[in-house]
């Protein structure tokens, strides 16, 4: 999955999508403890797609969190201006 895919999506797709990968990541490590995985590359694919999702994820968290910390500056008044 490419990070611009990833940017595109919505929190919700996002969220669903990490959900996903976790459930496909269990059942291929089930499928290694059984010896029956035809492509070990394949967790490692999925493994690096939930850290670019939990990175994206993070940022859009941070920047939610800078905007309202912004907004409520903006409408506390400040003592110089008292």
């Amino acid at each position: 999955m490419k990070i611009k895919e990833i940017r595109d999506m919505t929190l919700q797709e996002l969220q669903t999508r990490r959900r996903d990968i976790k459930q496909e990541q269990f059942h291929l490590r089930m499928q290694q403890q059984a010896g029956q995985m035809e492509k070990p590359s394949q967790l490692r694919s999925l493994r690096r797609d939930v850290a670019r999702i939990e990175s994206i994820l993070s940022q859009r968290r941070h920047a939610a969190a800078s905007a309202s910390t912004l907004a409520a500056a903006a409408t506390t008044p400040s003592a110089a201006t008292v």
